[in-house]
């Protein structure tokens, strides 16, 4: 018997048309707090239905991974090599193409969200605005135009996610 191939539109309708993929972009590297706040926004995209779309790595990527996971939701990850996405990665992509995978995290999401981070980060925000992406920031230094909205928790974003 063949196997169906499924894109990942197919695998985010449930009839209801509310699920949506959200991209979570920032650092390999983190604070505790960067975590906690990780944690609480993967929490969050799981709770409202939503499929998780990060690096798949380290840092904000794990925790939000794990955030996720512990509301039981589905996590994608587009990483470098299999063997390098983190433990709560349910769907791990394989690229093969480096930090070239930044633009497939974004491209995946329908709304992007940039915790904490770096550089990387940086060329998230910048893709998703060359996409037109929704693009909130929680706790980034990446403030680089009035089209990144900046929020102040989870909650705030838990919200936001509600009136999308």
């Amino acid at each position: 018997m063949a196997r169906r191939r499924l894109c990942l539109e197919e695998l985010v309708e449930r009839g209801d048309g509310t699920t949506m993929i959200i991209s979570v972009i920032g650092g390999h590297e983190c604070t505790d707090e960067i975590a906690a706040l990780s944690f609480e926004v993967g929490r969050v995209i799981a709770e409202n239905g939503h499929i998780l779309a990060c690096g798949g790595l380290t840092g904000v990527m794990e925790h939000v991974c794990r955030g996720a996971k512990s509301a039981g939701g589905t996590t994608i990850g587009p990483t470098t090599d299999k063997k390098d996405a983190n433990r709560y990665v349910d769907i791990v992509i394989p690229t093969g193409i480096g930090l070239a995978r930044n633009m497939i995290v974004v491209l995946s999401g329908d709304v992007v969200v940039a915790v904490g981070g770096s550089f990387g980060t940086l060329s998230e925000i910048a893709y998703a605005l060359q996409f037109h992406k929704k693009v909130f920031g929680l706790e980034t230094k990446w403030h680089v135009t009035d089209d990144v909205e900046m929020l102040d928790s989870a909650s705030d974003l838990d919200e936001r996610l509600k009136r999308l």
